[in-house]
Parts: structure tokens; sequence; C-alpha cells
């Protein structure tokens, strides 16, 4: 949405979305995919608070420094990596006491629900909503850059405007590329 803001008259507006409250009580993950999801819920309580105390223009830089540590350079989840995001991005420290809180957990689930209850539980992220239609998607590596990023905006929203449309899909042939 980066690219597309650069080259279409588009303005994004983020929310926090949350894998760990998604996919919470289905018995049908894998041990290991139960035990990641559970460390999500201190770094996507952390966000929620951020939002909460000082606006939601922290979303932003405070997902991409969480996501360039976590994805970017592989560290995965920490309390040293959220504490380190919210140092770059010049948010206080006591921030990450919401990380093992649930003060702010009504208002995760209220913003989760914001995005999810347009599309449907059966997706994850990221969810894009834009004049009156939402979907899941798209899901691209490497994102496309420019006029690429314009022409796949277009084309996405071409078809998800069409009615009855609900989904394209193939197999992943490679993993995320973050650059």
């Amino acid at each position: 949405m980066l690219e597309v803001e650069k080259v279409r008259d588009v303005r994004t507006t983020w929310h926090v979305m949350s894998l760990a409250y998604l996919n919470a009580g289905r018995d049908e993950l894998s041990d290991d995919y139960k035990a990641a999801l559970a460390k999500l819920w201190g770094p996507v309580r952390v966000l929620i608070a951020a939002e909460q105390e000082h606006g939601n223009e922290v979303l932003l830089p405070l997902y991409t420094a969480l996501g360039e540590r976590i994805h970017g350079q592989g560290r995965g989840v920490s309390t040293e990596v959220v504490a380190e995001a919210l140092e770059e991005v010049g948010l206080p420290a006591a921030l990450l006491e919401a990380a093992e809180s649930t003060r702010y957990d009504d208002a995760l689930k209220k913003s989760h629900h914001a995005g999810m209850d347009q599309v449907g539980m059966e997706v994850g992220t990221p969810v894009i909503s834009v004049n009156g239609m939402a979907f899941f998607g798209p899901v691209v590596t490497p994102a496309p850059k420019g006029d690429a990023a314009a022409k796949l905006w277009d084309g996405v929203l071409l078809v998800a405007g069409t009615d009855g449309f609900y989904e394209i899909k193939r197999t992943r042939d490679r993993s995320p590329v973050f650059d």
C-alpha cells in the first residue's frame, strides 16, 4: 500500500489485526503453530496500547520496526525485539507493560473485528477495505514497486469489485522477500 500511495490518490489507514486472536481455540492447529501464536499476543497488545495512547499514526512506524526485526532480521518475537522497536519509533518503554496485560484486549478485538468482519474469519492478513468492498490480499513477494504496484492495485480493485467474486489463489512457490 505504501507503493500504491506513491502512484495513486490513495491514503492508507492502518488497523490492528491479530492472528493470535483470529486462531484462538482452533484445535486443528499444530502445537508448534499454537506456540508461535501465543508469542504474538505481546506485540499486538503493545501495538493497540500504542495506538490508544499515542494515536493511529504510530501504527505504521511501529509495525514496520517490529516487522523488520521479526521477519527482515529473522529474530522472531521477543521482549527485546518489541523494546527495540518502541525505542526506534520514539515511543515510551512503558508501553512494553501492555504485552503481559489484558487491559487493551477489548480495543484489540474491536480493531480486529473492524477489518475481519468485512471479509470473514477464513482469511488472514492483509485485509483491505476500499470503496465499500473488502478483501484479503493481495499476498505478493516481493512487493511490486512504482507502476507495477499501481497495475496490481488497479487489477485487484477490478477483480474484488466483481459481484460474487471471492477468491484467487495458487500454491506459494517462494519464501517472503522483505526489502
